[in-house]
């Protein structure tokens, strides 16, 4: 066991609390929909970045490789400033969904370089200008910026020309699990000596402004000698904590409280407010901070000047312990130590031989994920009424968003998509994110998913909240699944069966199963509605809402998603009713729900069905009012989410349940109308396995090729779907061939966009109409498994399509995945293809290592697009490396 692994059972076993501490601040609290009291629900214009500086938050805080408690109550983060900006840089700067040409987006460089799962080590890098950032800038062109056009970075300002900018890492070892080592570094990459100012902060999240009987903590000096200072931070709750800071020159005194005078022209309780330490340093306002040194908000202020090509270090201390002799003579042993135990985890996390450049990606994909866990704190209810003695929400809040989930009582650690631009939980976001996270932390994964089903998350209804915008929007159910992810990778990495965990989830998915088979098909026909369903502006139609030709949409992916699902529950049943018998029962219970599904989806009322036999290819359907239909022939993932409704059922499975056996061949030999061109339950395959699969069948009378093979041939063809580096969104046929709908003199229509969107459907970030998106690529990797489980290597297809070669399955998923991680390694030439035509990424050597998980790729060269830090999408990458 590793000594990682060690402090994994003591945090498991309650020995130790490793995961009290750890980088749970956000990296952006403004413009949340937590922080909104607006009457019209514009969370981005109610509280914009200009004003998170002076202004105090209610639900979180945010700042730059921040690290704080369990509950967020003492909070420590860098803030620096160049002696050029018009203010110290303690947030990472983006702009809002109105203000960017496809919608929000973090114009930063940062990256995360390693972590460990109880934050024993963590690294952090953030690369700072020496020039002044240029904020209107960035906001100016791209505003002036139309859709078709690229975004405007950082980089394209041309402010790191001549490398004048600082490498800053922030490091954190914990010698125990309540002392926690910090070092930053300053690396000057210019030509000229550089001022810098780095200012460490320790603050409390505001608790005590927004109740009358609140207790504030306090910050105050505790000790100071010659070679340190110790500030002491007391919190009613969580007790005492010491700061030791080495070598400070200033120690910097003010309160986490609104400036309402700068803000809203109001009297300021006090003198000493949010911004007092940045108007100290940059305006030189001598009286903005405390010179009693007391206060709820901290900063040890460190003036350097650094050559160039040089670098400084300055050393903190975050303890339980207020008098350390000699706080930091042990660092570079606990840091090497730290470090090298790092290494020993990851080692055996993966043992294979590769190249350094693959386990480089691999490391930073699991750093990502871990360094975005996040401390999310959201009582509706309290946010529907309001604090006494504050601005009183509008009325229109009682009717408006989530005004229906009153019982939702957040106040968890939670794995983010992206802690700038996604800093809220997104409920099928989050099924993705514990894929690498069951490999690192297990229980950290279940816990995750358990608390998506938790009385005070999910709606009494059964509902499980979508995410912070619309928590009653619906995404893909795929809890069942993610629930036997977690279950099968604990057991092959860390060698334990966790049946109490699964019976658990699945009691609780037995209520949301309810909820979807009650509310998202109304018509009782087993064909589901559900929404746009995570895939935003996939269709012609925005789903979500009333279709302007009237009637209703019979959704492809929906229905194929709820079959997904009903296999997964009969995945869970099956392996429950091996020690719990009474589960064959349940188990039967959803195999029939599959069937009918699968029924319903190749055959809808009298000679109708999603699948199109003449194309081979399953579409969205239009219910007119007048009972009448019409397919919507656009192809995309929408078509190809049946291919996820799989799945093999072991004859070991079987023999073992009797009961669910004969259930199974009462289908059989009793309902041959549901089993046709749906599931070969009757012929073993592979080591005489049985299959059930939406869009298998056996071979036709006719001889053409069945419902799989001829999707794959659509989903293999380069001209179509198949793309140098995955599975495009929508098909490359429609770039030429768009698909276009008239109706009441409006015009609809979808075409092949391979990067953003220039469709305004769910605003500037909704881009299904080409790109790669690495969690549908994953499940369909799964769902072909699953066929090569059953068909073995002598099912063959086209591979590209057209191509005149043939590879079984097992050959064409390494290929695809090989595909997809190439995405972030080096090709022949030394180019990463995620970073195209970036100089600075792809030649430089301060540059060329450091890797972004974007949220979506360019669907023909693999440009890395949309949010810049979306391991909670992209991070899937990690196990797939693992796995090639």
């Amino acid at each position: 066991m590793t000594a990682e692994a060690k402090r994994l059972q003591e945090n498991r076993d309650r020995q130790a609390y490793w995961s009290r501490w750890g980088c749970y601040i956000s990296e952006r609290q403004w413009g949340t929909v937590r922080e909104d009291y607006s009457p019209d629900g514009s969370a981005w214009d109610y509280f914009p970045h200009s004003q998170s500086l002076s202004r105090a938050y209610r639900w979180g805080e945010d700042g730059i490789a921040g690290i704080c408690d369990n509950h967020q109550r003492l909070c420590f983060a860098l803030a620096f400033w160049n002696e050029k900006d018009p203010i110290i840089k303690e947030k990472m700067f983006g702009l809002t969904g109105s203000q960017g040409n496809h919608g929000e987006d973090v114009k930063e460089y940062y990256f995360y370089l390693d972590n460990t799962p109880t934050h024993s080590y963590m690294k952090y890098l953030y690369k700072y200008p020496q020039s002044e950032y240029p904020y209107a800038d960035l906001v100016e062109e791209n505003q002036r910026r139309g859709k078709h056009e690229p975004e405007y970075e950082l980089l394209d300002t041309g402010i790191f020309e001549g490398d004048k900018y600082f490498d800053i890492f922030i490091e954190y070892a914990k010698n125990t699990d309540e002392d926690i080592l910090i070092k930053v570094t300053a690396h000057n990459r210019g030509k000229e000596e550089k001022p810098l100012h780095i200012l460490p902060t320790l603050w409390f999240r505001n608790t005590w402004s927004w109740f009358d009987d609140a207790a504030k903590p306090k910050l105050k000096v505790y000790n100071q000698n010659d070679n340190y200072s110790i500030i002491e931070a007391d919190h009613p709750s969580l007790g005492k904590r010491w700061l030791y800071c080495n070598n400070s020159s200033e120690l910097l005194f003010t309160e986490n409280e609104t400036n309402n005078e700068l803000l809203f022209g109001q009297e300021n309780a006090s003198p000493y407010v949010k911004d007092g330490i940045n108007n100290y340093v940059v305006n030189n306002i001598k009286n903005a901070v405390n010179p009693n040194k007391i206060g709820t908000k901290f900063a040890s202020h460190y003036q350097l000047s650094i050559l160039p090509g040089e670098s400084q270090t300055i050393e903190l201390r975050l303890s339980n312990l207020d008098s350390i002799e000699n706080p930091f003579a042990d660092f570079e042993v606990i840091f090497q130590q730290r470090k090298q135990e790092a290494d020993e985890f990851y080692n055996w996390v993966n043992s294979r031989e590769m190249s350094e450049d693959r386990r480089n990606v691999q490391r930073q994909a699991f750093a990502g994920m871990l360094w975005s866990k996040q401390f999310y704190y959201y009582i509706v209810e309290d946010w529907l009424k309001g604090d006494s003695g504050t601005i009183t929400p509008p009325k229109s809040r009682k009717n408006g968003r989530n005004s229906e989930w009153k019982h939702l009582f957040n106040d968890d650690i939670i794995s983010m998509p992206d802690k700038w631009e996604y800093p809220w939980y997104a409920a099928w976001d989050l099924a993705f994110h514990l894929i690498p996270l069951a490999i690192l932390d297990p229980d950290y994964a279940k816990q995750q998913l358990s608390r998506l089903t938790r009385e005070w998350y999910m709606h009494p209804n059964g509902q499980i909240p979508a995410y912070e915008w619309a928590f009653s929007d619906v995404n893909p159910p795929v809890e069942a699944w993610a629930a036997w992810q977690i279950y099968t990778l604990e057991e092959k990495f860390w060698g334990r069966k966790d049946r109490d965990f699964l019976e658990r989830i699945f009691q609780k998915l037995l209520l949301n199963f309810t909820w979807w088979v009650n509310r998202e098909d109304a018509a009782g026909k087993n064909v589901f509605e559900g929404g746009f369903l995570g895939l935003d502006n996939i269709g012609i139609f925005d789903r979500s809402s009333e279709l302007p030709t009237g009637g209703h949409l019979e959704q492809a992916d929906a229905t194929s998603w709820m079959a997904m699902y009903s296999l997964g529950m009969l995945h869970i049943a099956l392996e429950l009713a091996q020690e719990r018998p009474p589960y064959e029962d349940v188990a039967s219970k959803f195999f029939e729900h599959f069937l009918y599904i699968a029924d319903a989806m190749n055959s809808i009322g009298e000679g109708f069905s999603l699948w199109d036999d003449e194309d081979g290819f399953y579409y969205d359907a239009i219910n007119f009012p007048d009972g009448s239909r019409s397919l919507l022939k656009v192809r995309s993932l929408v078509g190809l989410i049946p291919l996820l409704g799989v799945n093999v059922l072991e004859p070991e499975t079987i023999a073992k349940l009797p009961g669910f056996k004969k259930r199974l061949e009462w289908f059989i030999e009793n309902r041959p109308d549901l089993k046709k061109n749906v599931a070969c339950m009757v012929t073993e395959g592979m080591s005489a396995k049985r299959l059930l699969a939406l869009c298998y069948a056996t071979e036709r009378n006719d001889g053409k090729p069945n419902k799989l093979q001829r999707l794959l041939a659509y989903m293999l063809d380069e001209a179509e779907f198949l793309s140098p580096h995955g599975i495009r969104s929508v098909s490359k046929y429609h770039q030429d061939n768009p698909f276009v709908m008239h109706v009441n003199g409006n015009e609809y229509g979808v075409d092949y966009q391979p990067a953003e969107s220039t469709s305004g459907m769910f605003g500037g970030n909704s881009n299904w109409r080409g790109p790669i998106w690495f969690p549908i690529n994953y499940l369909l990797l799964e769902g072909l498994q699953n066929f090569y489980e059953y068909l073995g290597d002598d099912f063959v297809v086209e591979f590209p399509t057209g191509s005149g070669d043939y590879k079984n399955l097992k050959e064409i998923i390494i290929e695809l995945s090989n595909r997809m991680i190439e995405i972030f390694l080096r090709d022949d030439r030394g180019k990463r293809p995620v970073f195209a035509d970036l100089d600075k990424f792809q030649n430089d050597p301060y540059w060329r290592d450091y890797i972004q998980f974007y949220e979506y790729f360019h669907g023909d060269h693999g440009a890395g697009l949309g949010a810049s830090h979306q391991t909670g999408w992209t991070g899937v990458v990690a196990y797939m490396i693992q796995l090639a």
